[in-house]
């Protein structure tokens, strides 16, 4: 999936129009999928392509809560909110499955 398709994907669900935003939010979560999937070799910089619509999941979540980060329960007017966790909650991540690779 090209950045544009993933930037226009991210700003249909979420309905940020912001270019720099979309950015960065998009780059943060393929961080966190990179950090999942090679937790051994930080050079890598692609995500593979199986896991790009995680990491477009992954950005409408942290792009949703924004502003209430951490937070763990909120009530107003009937609408109840709570995160597993400050970051991306762990179910998210439960699917990709850590690259490794045995030296000689």
């Amino acid at each position: 999936m090209t950045e544009e398709v993933m930037k226009a994907r991210l700003s249909t669900l979420t309905g940020e129009t912001n270019n720099d935003i979309l950015l960065t939010f998009l780059s943060i979560a393929g961080d966190v999928v990179l950090q999942r999937c090679y937790p051994f070799d930080p050079e890598k910089t692609e995500v593979p392509l199986r896991y790009q619509t995680r990491q477009l999941e992954i950005a409408v979540y942290l792009l949703n809560k924004r502003g209430a980060e951490g937070e763990t329960a909120h009530n107003e007017n009937g609408i109840n909110r709570s995160y597993e966790a400050a970051s991306v909650p762990e179910s998210m991540l439960r699917g990709i499955i850590p690259f490794g690779r045995l030296l000689p």
